[in-house]
């Protein structure tokens, strides 16, 4: 046993702790009394949505000029279809492809004094019909130096791409590395580019990043990459769409909170402000738009085509996020677009029919962003040679490459 002279706290006697599960058993049991004691008030509230949800298809364009005139202190969806519709999937062409990305990153480490970050990108390609085809790739990229480790203004202002603005960074890059895949596609073979997550930039949404930091990371590049896919429709059929596995947004369930709501037009902060039990939209509160949909749609078909009404969204131009729900075995999944994927029923419907059935080759997510992931993933043993790497070579080119004692703490086994 080796007791370190910096340790004048240690004994013999003295071992790691850990988790004590016992003491959280009892814990656990609790919660699930009390989940289960809801599950009843929870279902009533789901039937009095799903009647809400009826009430309002008959009543569309009332609702439609209610939430164009609310002023809530929650997210409401735009209606674009009809609330109520159920439609199944089309027949897939005989000849497509899909492809899609998915990334992780290693941030910058404040234990070493080498200021770096890596981004890996998986890129999947599958062709389906007459000539099949696939591809794998992994693209790693390391960003070092100020020009590349920090965003910056014309007028000399910078803010570091680390932590947030690393993975919205990171959202961007997997973007531009999926339109460069489909813009070398054969000209003529409908395709269809899967991204996992939002389209909707929800990092810019409520924080004060300067317009510079706005401007590079949104109108220079993701919409920017969407302009490429808007594009290519030109010489095929080319959508772009973002896959959101088991969505907890609520905002269809918040647009039957105005259907119920007493007031019109609605006012949160004039009529309900310091107010959180008693209200009529109270009924439904709480319930995630997943649960409403698994209730009305069969497997495969989609829902209504909403609009988001996100503050970021503005900015968008063409590319405004519309998105729709679909049923796929036990799973409610939201699926993303552009507005110009959305207007065109060919399209639309091109994209739930290929998510369909990526679904059901790959036991229920999509088999291109599931090999994607599989692609990009960095695991921590990953992590840890990337940092062993970096520090060797900057030792054997004579370059310092200090950590902190915390650091060089976690490589030390004491006992």
């Amino acid at each position: 046993m080796i007791v370190s002279p910096w340790m004048p706290w240690y004994t013999k006697n003295s071992k790691t702790m850990t988790l004590d599960i016992s003491q959280v058993y009892g814990q656990v049991e609790a919660m699930a009394g009390d989940l289960k004691a809801s599950q009843a008030d929870y279902g009533r509230r789901l039937d009095v949505a799903l009647d809400t949800l009826k009430t309002a298809g008959s009543a569309q364009d009332e609702l439609r000029k209610k939430i164009d005139a609310a002023r809530t202190t929650w997210l409401v969806a735009g209606l674009k279809e009809a609330m109520g519709l159920k439609k199944p999937a089309d027949k897939c062409p005989d000849d497509y492809a899909v492809a899609a990305s998915d990334g992780s990153h290693i941030d910058v480490d404040r234990h070493h004094s080498v200021r770096l970050f890596l981004l890996n990108i998986g890129l999947v390609y599958l062709q389906y019909g007459s000539r099949p085809d696939a591809e794998f790739s992994t693209l790693p990229s390391l960003y070092f130096g100020d020009e590349r480790l920090y965003i910056r203004s014309d007028d000399g202002r910078q803010s570091p791409v680390e932590g947030s603005l690393l993975g919205m960074k990171r959202n961007v890059e997997e973007c531009r590395c999926l339109a460069d895949r489909v813009c070398a596609m054969p000209a003529g073979l409908p395709v269809v580019g899967l991204i996992d997550g939002s389209l909707i930039m929800w990092g810019l949404v409520g924080q004060r990043y300067e317009d510079f930091v706005i401007r590079h990371l949104l109108d220079e590049g993701m919409l920017k990459q969407l302009d490429r896919f808007h594009a290519l429709n030109r010489e095929r059929k080319a959508a772009v769409a973002s896959y959101i596995s088991f969505p907890r947004s609520a905002d269809v369930v918040n647009a039957l909170r105005l259907q119920l709501c007493p007031y019109n037009p609605v006012d949160c902060d004039k009529y309900c402000a310091g107010k959180f039990e008693g209200r009529a939209c109270d009924v439904v509160g709480g319930l995630p738009d997943r649960d409403i949909f698994s209730r009305l749609l069969s497997d495969g078909e989609r829902s209504a085509v909403f609009y988001s009404h996100s503050s970021i969204i503005e900015r968008y131009g063409p590319h405004k996020v519309c998105f729709f729900y679909v049923r796929l075995d036990d799973e409610i999944a939201r699926i993303e677009v552009p507005l110009w994927v959305a207007d065109s029923s060919e399209l639309l419907e091109m994209v739930h029919a290929l998510v369909v059935e990526q679904c059901r080759k790959g036991f229920g997510y999509p088999v291109a962003l599931s090999e994607a992931h599989e692609q990009a993933v960095v695991t921590g043993a990953d992590r840890t040679q990337f940092w062993d790497v970096v520090e060797r070579v900057m030792l054997e080119g004579n370059i310092g490459a200090d950590i902190s004692l915390k650091q060089r703490s976690k490589k030390i086994r004491w006992i």
